[in-house]
């Protein structure tokens, strides 16, 4: 067991209080109706009771426990609660969940993004639950006028053993509510939890299923009217004029106008990404006349700065990488000499596009400004920096701002960015209305914002006994490199340098789903193994070299990886997978480990060839995240992240003409389908009882690499640049014609 202390974070623990009243209830027994043969789930309580921030008890028992992050699929509305309700010893059948609203006088770090929700809650949600499980054992020994430490708790009852005496969680809230909160609280051994580590559906599975409202795309308000707006065709453009009298002319429409969502003055965040804040708006009764409005408007786009185009991008990428200067991110040794004095040197170039989010459901936000107060909701990542924002761009103080979060169908970095956000914030101020924004698929797909395009060159020197004594890599990126310097191989290998640079661009860029490993750790891992096949060795055991010199004797400054970890997951996933066993008839395969997000992740890839098309067989993935909170949800996440890069690996792109993108639906820009998803993917978790690390993102950037490696021993050609399946064609293309 291990000691708590309540006032590490004051701003999790409001003072306690009672509550007489009632209040309303989101979110639905998970349970309810699924199991006829168990009890009925507690019905609404009379009155409820708040113990603390991130929980109230009615006075049957029933327990509402608030989830403070933001819910974007990665099951943080369930696994938050589960870890409070650990903790607080309570029966989870009696656990109804409830969305917090933004408020930074009670939660910290509202926040969906870097795969850290669970990892930075642990400690304060288990705090939560301990504390409130505390003060109710204090109600009820002072009821018995009995030591507390002889009192207990079982699946939210409260017990006295030796004179048999029992009371239920509702029975002592009120009083609870008034004891003082404990300054150190006893957490539970891992080796007792009973909810945590067990699978539980997810909070919102029946109103997700049955079509309840629970998107941002599904909010209605009465005399709510809908708007949409109009950004230049190309990156580089703004307005020059503007004859709106036709669209006005439609029926449902209330009016059409301008607004600037970075006005002189404004001072912008880093959620602040926007290449259009100047944007022409249509505002009317229904998503349909407003979409036709949309088309009868003329505005004519006047060039501010120059126009972009993919191949100048991957020209200036290749001269950046080739000759551009910078200061190296990290060297050990003298790379430069060992280069020189190798047996053999390979090198070797890496290249991937820009890509959209994509995300299912489309961009979109309320807003109902006053003259002194504003209420936003919508599907948003980063509520606090959108309040402060809006605050700054409305003119209202930040408390006079209630921002309410939806669930999110999707979101993989591009709700982090609130420009929808505030754009609606605007439009409701001016047109002093509620108002719904919706984005149509092409306002999303050509508004940006983009994961970069990439580039990076890989060079290795081996000696004349296979080993690998120097490594060197050199990457750019549009707004930024994609090299972590301290990653695998840095402490790894004797002589080694890493450099970083970036590229201007007026095209917009942001995090995309595992920002920056999404494309480096597929490079690196297709490398590796290139490396490998050099040296002579099996490419596991070249990596599995590598990771014992790290650890028995790490090279340099220290890195930022735990080299006994890393190979944990790469021995797992090589006995799961069978891979020291004769390969199958027909089928190829491909091996990578990468670390990110706190997290080690290793996975083989099968790959067969059907009527000579790639298919993706079996993905085997081990997964070291520390303690798994919800196994099945757990599994979800890994084999999300596994579809979601293979798909981007092999077949999205984003490219532009003249700053204008080229694909704007899912005519032109290719997402996996179902039939091109993994036959099979089989998911293992390392149990080592480390605290909870990320797994939102750690499971899509090594799979880029596995893929790539398999494809090259299916068709005995390596690919360099993604998508694989245009490199595959480029390839046939070219044995066709010769």
């Amino acid at each position: 067991m291990a000691d708590a202390n309540t006032t590490l974070n004051r701003r999790s623990f409001l003072k306690a209080s009672a509550l007489a009243g009632g209040g309303m209830m989101l979110g639905f027994n998970w349970l309810a109706g699924c199991a006829p043969e168990s009890p009925a789930p507690k019905g609404l309580p009379e009155a409820w009771h708040d113990i603390n921030a991130f929980l109230k008890i009615g006075d049957n028992g029933l327990v509402t426990i608030m989830s403070p992050n933001p819910e974007i699929g990665q099951n943080v509305k369930t696994s938050m609660p589960m870890i409070v309700a650990e903790e607080l010893d309570v029966n989870w059948r009696d656990v109804v969940v409830e969305q917090a609203p933004l408020n930074t006088d009670k939660y910290t770090r509202q926040v969906a993004g870097g795969s850290q929700s669970i990892r930075q809650g642990w400690q304060g949600l288990r705090t939560a639950g301990a504390t409130a499980r505390r003060m109710l054992m204090e109600a009820a020994a002072r009821r018995w006028d009995v030591p507390v430490d002889e009192v207990t708790t079982e699946a939210g009852t409260i017990r006295h053993t030796s004179s048999g005496q029992t009371l239920g969680y509702g029975d002592v809230a009120s009083a609870a509510a008034t004891v003082p909160v404990p300054e150190t609280v006893e957490l539970k051994n891992p080796t007792d939890f009973s909810i945590i580590g067990t699978s539980r559906k997810n909070v919102d599975a029946r109103e997700i299923v049955t079509g309840k409202p629970l998107f941002g795309i599904d909010t209605q308000r009465e005399g709510m009217l809908i708007a949409m707006i109009e950004h230049p065709p190309a990156f580089g453009m703004t307005i020059k004029s503007l004859d709106a009298s036709a669209a006005k002319a439609l029926p449902g429409i209330r009016d059409v106008f301008t607004i600037d969502v970075a006005p002189d003055g404004f001072e912008r965040q880093w959620s602040d990404v926007n290449a259009f804040p100047e944007l022409v708006v249509v505002l009317g009764a229904s998503t349909w006349e407003v979409m036709k409005a949309k088309k009868a408007l003329k505005v004519e786009w006047e060039r501010t700065s120059p126009a972009e185009s993919s191949a100048d991008h991957a020209q200036r990428l290749a001269e950046l990488v080739k000759s551009g200067t910078t200061e190296p991110a990290r060297r050990d040794g003298n790379p430069e000499a060992a280069f020189q004095q190798a047996a053999t040197v390979i090198e070797r170039t890496y290249r991937a596009p820009f890509l959209a989010h994509n995300t299912l459901e489309p961009m979109n936000f309320f807003a109902d400004v006053r003259a002194d107060r504003a209420e936003l909701l919508g599907p948003i990542q980063t509520p606090e920096y959108l309040r402060t924002s809006a605050s700054r761009l409305l003119g209202l103080p930040e408390d006079a701002i209630a921002v309410q979060m939806t669930r999110m169908g999707g979101g993989f970095g591009r709700r982090l960015y609130g420009n929808f956000g505030l754009e609606a914030a605007l439009i409701s101020q001016k047109a002093q209305a509620p108002i719904k924004l919706v984005y149509t698929r092409e306002d999303d797909m050509t508004q940006g914002t983009y994961r970069p395009a990439y580039q990076v060159t890989y060079r290795a020197a081996l000696d004349e006994d296979g080993t690998m004594t120097a490594f060197h890599v050199r990457g750019a990126g549009v707004h930024g490199g994609p090299v972590f310097a301290d990653r695998f191989p840095a402490g790894a290998v004797d002589h080694y340098l890493a450099e970083n640079l970036s590229l201007d661009s007026n095209i917009s860029t942001g995090a995309w789903r595992a920002p920056r490993s999404n494309f480096i750790a597929g490079a690196e891992q297709s490398f590796l193994d290139e490396v490998a096949e050099a040296a002579g060795k099996d490419p596991i055991d070249f990596r599995l070299e590598l990771f014992d010199r790290a650890r028995t004797d790490p090279v340099g400054k220290e890195h930022d990886y735990d080299a006994a970890r890393y190979a944990g997951v790469l021995r797992l996933v090589r006995e799961t997978s069978g891979w020291d066993a004769p390969p199958r008839p027909g089928v190829a395969r491909g091996v990578s480990a990468y670390y990110c997000h706190n997290s080690y992740v290793a996975q083989v890839l099968d790959v067969t060839l059907d009527d000579g098309e790639p298919r993706v067989d079996t993905v085997w993935c081990a997964v070291d995240c520390g303690i798994v909170v919800n196994p099945d949800a757990a599994r979800n996440q890994v084999e999300g992240g596994i579809v979601d890069g293979i798909g981007h690996a092999m077949y999205s792109a984003l490219s532009f003409t003249d700053g204008a993108p080229d694909q704007q639906n899912f005519d032109d820009y290719h997402l996996i389908r179902n039939a091109e998803a993994p036959r099979a993917i089989e998911t293992v978790f390392v149990d080592n009882g480390i605290d909870p690390t990320g797994l939102g993102e750690p499971s899509l950037p090594p799979i880029m690499g596995a893929l790539a490696n398999a494809l090259a021993q299916a068709t005995g050609t390596r690919l360099y640049t993604q998508p694989y399946a245009n490199s595959l064609d480029a390839v046939e293309l070219q044995a066709t014609t010769g």
